[in-house]
């Protein structure tokens, strides 16, 4: 006995019930139509009570009996059946589909009324089963996100395009069932306004064709820092859709922008960045030129007290020496063969203490450089990379390592750049005064 026979068998069975019903409230001396009419709302009022003890049934095998074995299981997946309320999605579809079997038979005495009855419920069977398998999909989702292998692709893309897919089917049959016509008439009409349609979903067509290509070249990943300053987006991606990309700015403000622009703007991506383990520093102490000079053997000794810059400095003394007697110098002019400067033993002190900060990468890039001087004095750059790449890390190190490079420099009898100030300004006018008066006869 297969299931059509089981419906056939049930169907005679409700035709004989409703049949029943209505010759014993004739017999009362009812006329026809009062005696439908009754028989119907009495078997409505049977139908609801027997529905309501269904869904008893159904609550107290599905909560008391299922849930309890999945939330004892040790395993993940079951969990999200409930988070999800697939439990819940499939007990609706079982009411849905024994109403839709039961309540036309109901109104045998209203042919009209039960056409347009049985087209509602057969709608509702198919919404039902539209939400169930959509919360099998989400399931399936946040499954696949607990894996190492999907924990950062678009996975919210491609659970929107097949429920667009499954929109689009339950469309096309509601449509059907509505019209009375078969869903391929309806499809072959689609086709002729398919450009109408490409318009209608154009961002969506993008944003699918983008998912893929995004996900493919693995150019951006959920978790990602990105910053694209066309849109004022600057910060952590937390979800990749269909039709956007959410990113959570430093700032935890949130900023949407269109899934298709990751391929037709450029963007940065630091993942790179925070991969390697350093995060870059690039930044210029701007020295007086002025101040640039070459140092007397006494400032030379005092600076051999600095335990960093011993070791450079009696290996560049022996290298000085021994170049300056072969070459037969003059020495009694300073520009005359080699010297130390102040601004090149600052440079070697900044090489030293920064390569004995536990807090800067040595496995990087590692350069103390000079920038072409401009009207700002002679940039001194640090180049070099933080052992870390947290923003608060990489700030907290390089303020400590400017703070200490900002206080040394006077050993160096080194000055920063600065322009001048208003207290400057003060300062020249004042002086001038002073000398002016100085000078004023009496």
């Amino acid at each position: 006995m297969d299931k059509t026979d089981i419906i056939n068998i049930a169907s005679q069975q409700t035709s004989a019930l409703y049949n029943w019903t209505f010759n014993a409230i004739q017999n009362v001396g009812l006329s026809d139509r009062v005696a439908h009419i009754t028989t119907s709302v009495s078997l409505l009022i049977i139908a609801f009570a027997l529905l309501y003890i269904i869904n008893i049934i159904i609550a107290a095998i599905f909560n008391s009996v299922l849930t309890k074995i999945i939330k004892k299981t040790k395993t993940n997946w079951d969990d999200f059946l409930l988070s999800n309320k697939v439990l819940n999605k499939l007990s609706q579809l079982i009411l849905v589909i024994i109403a839709q079997q039961m309540i036309p038979f109901i109104f045998m005495g209203f042919p009209n009324f039960t056409a347009g009855l049985q087209k509602f419920l057969n709608i509702l069977v198919i919404l039902s089963v539209y939400a169930f398998i959509n919360s099998l999909l989400k399931t399936g989702r946040d499954i696949l996100r607990t894996s190492k292998a999907f924990v950062d692709k678009p996975l919210d893309s491609y659970l929107q395009v097949v429920q667009i897919f499954l929109f689009f089917v339950i469309g096309t049959l509601i449509v059907s069932i509505l019209t009375g016509n078969s869903p391929w008439s309806f499809l072959v009409s689609l086709g002729a306004a398919s450009a109408i349609l490409m318009l209608v979903f154009k961002d969506t067509i993008l944003g699918f064709v983008a998912s893929i290509q995004v996900s493919a070249n693995d150019s951006v990943r959920v978790g990602d820092w990105i910053a694209m300053p066309k849109y004022g987006a600057d910060g952590d991606v937390v979800q990749i859709n269909l039709n956007n990309v959410k990113i959570q700015n430093f700032d935890k403000t949130i900023t949407t922008i269109p899934t298709y622009t990751l391929l037709s703007d450029s963007f940065t991506n630091y993942r790179g960045m925070q991969e390697s383990g350093g995060r870059r520093i690039k930044r210029s102490i701007n020295i007086k030129i002025s101040t640039i000079r070459y140092l007397s053997e006494a400032e030379i000794s005092e600076l051999k007290k600095i335990e960093l810059l011993a070791p450079f400095i009696a290996k560049r003394e022996e290298e000085i020496k021994t170049y300056n007697e072969r070459t037969g110098v003059d020495e009694s002019v300073l520009v005359n063969g080699r010297r130390m400067t102040n601004i090149g033993l600052f440079r070697a002190y900044i090489n030293a203490y920064a390569k004995n900060n536990p807090d800067i990468h040595k496995g990087l890039t590692f350069m103390v450089r000079q920038l072409a001087p401009n009207e700002h004095g002679l940039p001194l750059e640090l180049y070099m990379f933080t052992n870390g790449t947290q923003w608060a890390f990489f700030e907290n190190t390089m303020s400590d390592l400017f703070d200490h490079l900002f206080a040394a420099i006077k050993y160096f009898h080194l000055e920063v750049f600065e322009l001048p100030a208003s207290d400057d300004l003060r300062l020249l006018l004042s002086q001038g005064a002073l000398r002016a008066g100085e000078k004023a006869p009496n």
